[in-house]
């Protein structure tokens, strides 16, 4: 994998193609934190989801994936660059072009582990994510097909440590196998899938309205 790398924005860059606004930071921040928190938010958009998805099942150029996502090549370009510097994509290959030759790209799924560790990171990080999830999330929602079953789960529970421990285990080896299996899009006799899955522990206090609901409850059941 390369090394990330910074790849500050130029005027060249096309409009709609900066990163989400964040809440304004402690001072006194140190420069590893600032960094991971950064790698961490390049995560954090849209296309760039769509574009590791793209890159997974298959190696393209800017031009080629511009085409695929019907996006301007300028910002698949950028995005592309953002990603590379993070390193969540390899250039693997070239092909050539009128002038030249454009590197193609692809993604290495076991990359996105690496993505925002060595220092924790913040909240706000993470709440970037969540909303580009979110938004990918109803792009992909509203090309579904009623008529081929999924699955669905939500849930906000307490769980025994080795019950997290082996659900975790789980989730990452579904994860892995989504992304090993991965085809080129358009494969014939493929099913085109999507899948979202977050799973993380939450603060152990439970909330305002938690606390109140469990507190009658447990003064009905002593009075009763």
């Amino acid at each position: 994998m390369p090394e990330p790398r910074t790849d500050p924005r130029g005027p060249s860059d096309p409009p709609g193609s900066a990163e989400p606004s964040r809440p304004a930071e402690p001072s006194g921040r140190s420069a590893a934190t600032e960094t991971s928190v950064a790698d961490l938010r390049v995560l954090a958009h849209p296309l760039r989801l769509r574009l590791l998805s793209l890159l997974t099942g298959q190696a393209y150029s800017a031009a080629e994936a511009a085409r695929v996502l019907d996006q301007s090549q300028a910002n698949v370009s950028y995005h592309l660059r953002r990603l590379h510097a993070a390193g969540l994509v390899d250039a693997v290959a070239e092909v050539a072009v009128r002038g030249g030759t454009a590197k193609r790209y692809r993604h290495d799924p076991d990359s996105g582990e690496r993505v925002g560790r060595g220092t924790p990171q913040g909240v706000d990080a993470y709440l970037a994510l969540a909303g580009a999830l979110g938004e990918e999330l109803r792009r992909r929602t509203a090309q579904r097909d009623t008529e081929v079953r999924g699955e669905m789960t939500d849930a906000e529970v307490w769980l025994e440590p080795q019950v997290w421990a082996r659900v975790r285990e789980s989730a990452k080896e579904l994860s892995e196998d989504l992304h090993r299996h991965a085809l080129p899009p358009g494969t014939d006799g493929a099913v085109r899938v999507s899948a979202t899955m977050v799973l993380f522990a939450m603060k152990g206090e439970a909330s305002q309205g938690e606390s109140s609901t469990r507190e009658a409850n447990q003064g009905e059941t002593e009075g009763g």
